[in-house]
């Protein structure tokens, strides 16, 4: 069940990768919002058009409006192929919308980047809500997005991406957490507490 951490407002953008939290996060927000989907094609191959038309074809169904990006540039040498990305996604939203824009990140998210900020001697968590960026679902666990997905037969696409330990996100999610969770199982949990106390561990 999805718990919001607070009210989201009537008339929102939503940022849709295609993949099935944020799949799973309009279709629980579009019968009570005015909402516009937002999708950044990276250019990085089959899967990015895959996931464009995916994104296309569910709002084209259920009429809801959408915006798309693209990035028509190379990825320069020598730099993190996931902040390059994040960046020009991130600039595009700035460019296209002045609305609020809700994020899909959820609690798993939540813990990896605490892990990942912690080996960087900088523990922190995600902000609930960063200038016009809100969060509402950093307390639910990413289990739920996928349960609605199959309940409810959202169409979502995952990025092969995600299997490559290369990427340290995954090699975090995929290697790391699992090592985590054997040293302590609520792991999740604290974090949890943690975000609805609105404390720090830094």
């Amino acid at each position: 069940m999805f718990r919001l951490t607070f009210k989201v407002p009537k008339t929102v953008a939503i940022a849709v990768s295609g993949g099935v939290d944020s799949m799973a996060a309009v279709d629980f927000l579009r019968k009570s919002r005015d909402i516009t989907v937002l999708h950044y094609n990276h250019g990085t191959g089959a899967y990015a058009d895959k996931a464009e038309n995916l994104v296309r074809k569910y709002c084209s169904e259920n009429k809801i409006k959408c915006a798309i990006g693209y990035n028509e540039e190379d990825l320069p040498k020598g730099v993190s192929a996931e902040a390059w990305w994040r960046d020009k996604r991130y600039s595009w939203f700035e460019e296209v919308v002045d609305i609020p824009i809700i994020m899909a990140h959820h609690l798993d998210d939540v813990a990896e980047t605490w892990l990942f900020t912690s080996l960087h001697g900088r523990p922190q968590l995600i902000p609930s809500q960063r200038g016009k960026y809100w969060r509402p679902f950093l307390t639910t666990r990413k289990k739920v997005f996928e349960e609605w997905c199959q309940k409810r037969g959202v169409p979502h696409v995952e990025d092969p991406s995600n299997k490559d330990n290369v990427f340290m996100r995954n090699y975090i999610r995929n290697v790391m957490m699992p090592n985590a969770l054997q040293v302590n199982p609520g792991f999740h949990k604290v974090l949890k507490k943690k975000l609805l106390s609105n404390e720090s561990f830094s």
